[in-house]
């Protein structure tokens, strides 16, 4: 049987994260404290939502997906993440109370940016942010729903930090290089993320997170990782590497899809069990104990 090449970088990733294992450290270890601090707020657990767009009701019911992970995000006490949407949808998810940043598409229409962050600011979200890995498409700049996308400039990215008094979050960062730019321009978080797969051959996100780490030092940019994140391991490995969260994708959606607020809800809190389980087997008292050095990749 002859070699056959894998281009798709969710396979890889998944690959990688798997390949990771995990020793324990049992004596004087204690039942572990997943709380965090995001933006200045506490929260339940380093698991976040994803920032997805566009779910419609699922099985009939009222409120769309979008509504119904968001109140899951609320019931368990996380932050909450939106990606491309109309503003009174954006409303609908800020009325659910949960505490949520808004991501914005690099939108060719100059004007629909600043509409939106500006929006955003005054609804109450969290932070606001950036998809800079829907600039390209194969034949130029990416077309979303009928929507042009456009290159962003580092200069271009300051203008948005400096257009508001919240946080600001560049969600696509998949280098070093990346990296460092967004924390030159006062971005307070990165996704690290390769959007499902949207490059051929990415870098796992874990495998190039401990660089990051490294490269942005002491400064205060907060790191956040996705894609192949599907359970409590994957977010405790995460968090070993280097990431100060981690969000969950399409791992959520078949039980958001069957039971709505509660089905989300649950594989949360099933996800943030299994991370403070991992955490007390490995001898972490607290999420910002966690270190690489149990490890083995």
């Amino acid at each position: 049987m002859g070699y056959t090449r894998i281009s798709d970088a969710n396979e890889i990733t998944q690959e990688y994260i798997d390949s990771i294992l995990v020793e324990a450290r049992y004596i004087d270890s204690v039942i572990a404290d997943t709380t965090v601090s995001f933006f200045g707020k506490h929260y339940a657990m380093p698991v976040m939502t994803p920032a997805f767009s566009h779910l419609g009701a699922y099985n009939g019911r009222e409120k769309t997906g979008l509504e119904e992970y968001s109140l899951a995000a609320k019931e368990c006490g996380i932050l909450n993440f939106c990606g491309m949407m109309e503003n009174d949808m954006f409303q609908k998810i800020i009325d659910t109370g949960a505490d949520t940043v808004r991501i914005v598409k690099p939108y060719a229409d100059h004007g629909k940016i600043l509409d939106q962050m500006q929006f955003a600011e005054a609804a109450g979200a969290v932070a606001i942010g950036m998809d800079i890995d829907h600039i390209f498409g194969e034949k130029g700049a990416d077309i979303v729903v009928g929507e042009e996308m456009a290159p962003q400039t580092s200069e271009m990215l300051q203008s948005y930090v400096e257009l508001t008094k919240l946080p600001f979050v560049v969600k696509g960062v998949l280098s070093v290089t990346d990296a460092l730019k967004c924390a030159k321009i006062g971005a307070k978080a990165i996704i690290v993320s390769h959007h499902h797969g949207r490059i051929p051959y990415a870098v796992p996100p874990l495998m190039v997170l401990p660089e990051i780490k490294e490269a942005l030092g002491d400064s205060d940019v907060q790191i956040i990782v996705d894609c192949g994140i599907a359970s409590g391991v994957d977010v405790f490995k995460a968090l070993a590497l280097g990431a100060d969260a981690a969000a969950v994708g399409r791992s959520m959606l078949p039980s958001l899809e069957k039971d709505g607020t509660e089905g989300a809800a649950g594989f949360l809190r099933s996800v943030g069990n299994e991370l403070r389980y991992m955490m007390s087997c490995c001898g972490f008292a607290a999420v910002t104990d966690i270190d690489d050095s149990v490890l083995y990749i």
